[in-house]
């Protein structure tokens, strides 16, 4: 666990419909920013966007296979292009390092066994695989990935996050080459023949997080 001090309580917050990629990162900046000056308490919002492409830092436009498929967005996140639509459950996790321990690497891998332990509650053996951010599932002799890490910090408060694929229509991410990889998949808990809605994800991944980072507390979503 992440932790230099004892933690405060992390806001836990769930937005029941979609929204939109601008409004929630704006809120998500916002937040970050508040949080940094002590205004405010750290964060974790899960929510759903409607079907889009977002571009971190390292995207490369030739990866962008079908730029009027959905709406793009560039943003400043580390990572390549990805996709996020419904089915797709997205955690912005909004925490301050320096209250826990200031080490980006540190933290990536402590998000990644988040994940992993999230995904082994739900009956999924994820693994993480060396220069490959995320996590990764082997099936019929080949690795998908199931989940995709990409964060930024500002004054050493996260924001941006994790986005695991539980039921989306996987089909969309033709027209990307996700994350910048071509020689493998993507795949999902419905596409591994896992039961679980997003409730069951959301309480596996609240429990979890709470074994990592710390204790939580229902909080209203930034936006």
């Amino acid at each position: 666990m992440l932790l230099a001090k004892p933690p405060s309580t992390v806001g836990w917050a769930v937005s029941p419909t979609p929204i939109d990629y601008r409004t929630a990162e704006s809120a998500m900046i916002a937040r970050a920013r508040a949080i940094a000056e002590g205004q405010n308490e750290e964060l974790v919002w899960l929510l759903e966007h409607p079907p889009l492409y977002t571009a971190g830092t390292s995207a490369k436009d030739a990866d962008l296979i079908a730029p009027d498929r959905f709406p793009v967005f560039r943003t400043g996140r580390g990572g390549q292009f990805t996709y996020h639509g419904p089915g797709q459950r997205i955690a912005y996790v909004m925490l301050d390092l320096k209250r826990r321990k200031p080490d980006v690497r540190a933290f990536v891998c402590e998000l990644e066994a988040w994940l992993i332990d999230t995904l082994h509650e739900l009956g999924v053996a994820a693994e993480r695989r060396a220069g490959r951010v995320g996590l990764w599932v082997t099936r019929e002799g080949r690795e998908d990935k199931i989940a995709a890490i990409g964060i930024r910090l500002s004054k050493w408060v996260s924001f941006h996050g994790i986005s695991l694929n539980v039921d989306p229509d996987l089909s969309h991410y033709e027209g990307i080459v996700p994350c910048g990889i071509s020689e493998h998949g993507v795949t999902s808990l419905s596409a591994l023949g896992i039961d679980a809605d997003m409730r069951d994800v959301d309480r596996a991944l609240r429990r979890h997080f709470e074994a990592h980072f710390g204790p939580t507390a229902l909080a209203h979503p930034a936006a």
